[in-house]
């Protein structure tokens, strides 16, 4: 157990509050999402905070007596369930109808953004495991003092998911498919790994998107242009407000801050027919992984979100050596073409005691279900070897 005076923890309530530079030392090898300026463009652009139900609450984490922190943590006080891709909306409904109050609760994330990585980023000097334990074991307390329900801490990684469960709390698995890069030359050495039948299908299905006078556009870095954001955001918007009534959680200020802070971490697929922009799709990534997060057509196209958003990736991470690709959360369409299902892990704290009871028993009779999903994923692989 981690003496209770060894740490202390404060609130920002802002992350302006918190030094831009220091928090590039602890966040040195975290993935593009746990950057100051991206989570600064969330806050300044307004996709979050005002009425949208994300208010800022980060935890920071100092040494008695030491005016610099040794750590931060990315939390937010949630007033709904919406933008977090780990669903507890049945858990909300059940506090509901007992008449208790489940929001606001607290969620230590990245708004949009199921990407499983470390949330307690550890200056280097840091002892990170301590600093781990020191905030798994006072997680009642940061609850407590927000006055909300409950804690939810998502897409973390293994080791914390470990941490998790030495401190008594539930954890509860999803599932992701994800790309790895085996070293390959090129998309025919990719496709090589594939039974006969399923190479053909892939090759059929980017052919149809050839055949419609479709032609594939990268833009990465300084070759980014500020049309290509707003020829984006539109694609974005209009996306948005087909399949969910509304244009999308991130405002435009977002993308364009995002484009002023981050081009050298982006790159942009633009689909064009007939010299015009029909589509597009928004990756972000560095030396460790690809993240494709955002996508946009105006009207549909037989065979232009796999190209955008899967095969475009496939393509930039084998070119760049990039060693993981993740397309985003979701979608069994993807094990089709070679994204393998991936374990992703949650960790929950519910303050009433009855309904904690009723969370963790949710989740170890949940689990199972997940195991053999997992499994029927993983059977369902395009591979040769699956099909031996």
């Amino acid at each position: 157990m981690t003496k209770p005076t060894q740490y202390r923890i404060s609130i920002a309530s802002q992350l302006q509050e918190i030094n831009r530079d220091h928090w590039q030392k602890c966040s040195l090898h975290s993935p593009p999402f746990l950057q100051y300026d991206f989570l600064h463009a969330l806050e300044s652009s307004g996709s979050i905070g005002g009425d949208t139900g994300w208010d800022t609450h980060f935890i920071v984490v100092y040494e008695i007596d030491n005016s610099m922190p040794v750590a931060y943590v990315p939390c937010y006080l949630k007033h709904h369930s919406y933008g977090e891709y780990v669903f507890d909306h049945a858990w909300a409904n059940a506090y509901h109808e007992h008449g208790i109050q489940y929001y606001p609760k607290l969620l230590i994330g990245v708004p949009f953004t199921p990407v499983t990585s470390n949330k307690v980023l550890c200056c280097p000097n840091a002892n990170a495991t301590e600093v781990n334990a020191f905030v798994f074991d006072h997680i009642h307390s940061i609850c407590n003092n927000a006055g909300t329900s409950s804690l939810h801490w998502l897409f973390n990684t293994y080791q914390q998911k470990r941490e998790s469960e030495l401190h008594g709390l539930p954890t509860r698995l999803s599932v992701q498919f994800q790309w790895y890069n085996q070293g390959y030359q090129d998309f025919d050495d990719f496709l090589a790994r594939f039974t006969s039948r399923k190479r053909k299908d892939i090759r059929k299905e980017r052919k149809k998107v050839a055949e419609q006078g479709i032609l594939i556009n990268y833009y990465c870095g300084e070759s980014i242009q500020a049309d290509h954001i707003a020829f984006f955001y539109q694609c974005y918007c209009q996306t948005y407000l087909k399949r969910s009534g509304h244009t999308g959680y991130l405002t435009r200020r977002f993308f364009e801050q995002l484009y002023a802070k981050f081009a050298r971490n982006m790159m942009i697929v633009v689909a064009t027919q007939s010299d015009k922009p029909i589509a597009a799709a928004l990756y972000l990534f560095d030396d460790h992984g690809l993240y494709g997060r955002y996508w946009g057509s105006l009207r549909e196209y037989d065979g232009l979100h796999f190209e955008c958003c899967y095969y475009a990736g496939i393509d930039f991470a084998i070119q760049h050596n990039i060693p993981l690709f993740n397309p985003g959360t979701q979608g069994e369409h993807k094990i089709l073409r070679g994204f393998e299902p991936t374990y992703c892990y949650s960790s929950h704290y519910v303050a009433d005691p009855r309904f904690a009871n009723a969370v963790k028993n949710f989740t170890q009779q949940e689990r199972p279900a997940m195991e053999r999903y997992f499994m029927q994923a993983t059977n369902a692989l395009p591979f040769k070897q699956n099909q031996e």
